[in-house]
């Protein structure tokens, strides 16, 4: 995965610190759609919601779907808007402006376009749908990363697509080159 502009955390993995004292973020992995100097935007890629398929969604929208996607997974992408859909996607599908380039290779789309392709023949080769985001505010994830709360790594689309949800936080981790029993939740000061 290529790299992300200088100065902005977008295509990067947000891995929360053991002890981040936010039970919605524990162990979270997330994957970073924005980022600037007035907001910023991801979608937690390792949680799974236990009472809902995509299935179910496309369903619920009056979508046809096909038997593989019956059992496939919606992830609880984070606490904002959890009435909402994000699509995390491959770039070989594109809904004009309701599509944002992340980086070169993934894809956000917010629209019923998106969900309408992947009930379809046009499906993405690649994708993910959660409900709800994680948001900051201006200086809120800055001071986050200062205190800790959060390791970054390079995202990959292992990661990001897989359907092994119970151990990408260990694997994002150990991509740093160390285990995950290794870190403590204590931030220090030098």
């Amino acid at each position: 995965m290529n790299e992300a502009q200088p100065d902005t955390l977008v295509g990067k993995l947000l891995v929360a610190m053991p002890g981040i004292g936010d039970p919605r973020f524990d162990r979270s992995v997330i994957f970073m759609c924005t980022h600037d100097a007035e907001h910023a935007m991801g979608l937690i890629v390792n949680k799974p919601r236990d009472e809902i398929t995509l299935s179910d969604v496309l369903d619920h929208l009056g979508l046809g779907n096909t038997e593989d996607l019956a059992q496939r997974l919606v992830l609880d992408g984070g606490p904002v808007r959890q009435d909402r859909g994000y699509v995390l996607h491959s770039e070989d599908y594109i809904a004009d402006e309701g599509t944002q380039n992340v980086v070169p290779g993934v894809a956000l789309t917010a629209t019923r376009d998106i969900l309408e392709a992947v009930a379809g023949p046009n499906a993405p080769q690649r994708f993910v749908l959660a409900l709800g985001y994680a948001g900051w505010g201006a200086g809120q994830l800055e001071n986050e990363l200062r205190h800790n709360a959060w390791l970054v790594v390079d995202a990959n689309d292992a990661i990001i697509f897989g359907d092994s949800h119970d151990d990408k936080w260990e694997r994002a981790i150990r991509t740093l080159g160390f285990e995950p029993s290794q870190l403590s939740g204590d931030a220090g000061r030098a």
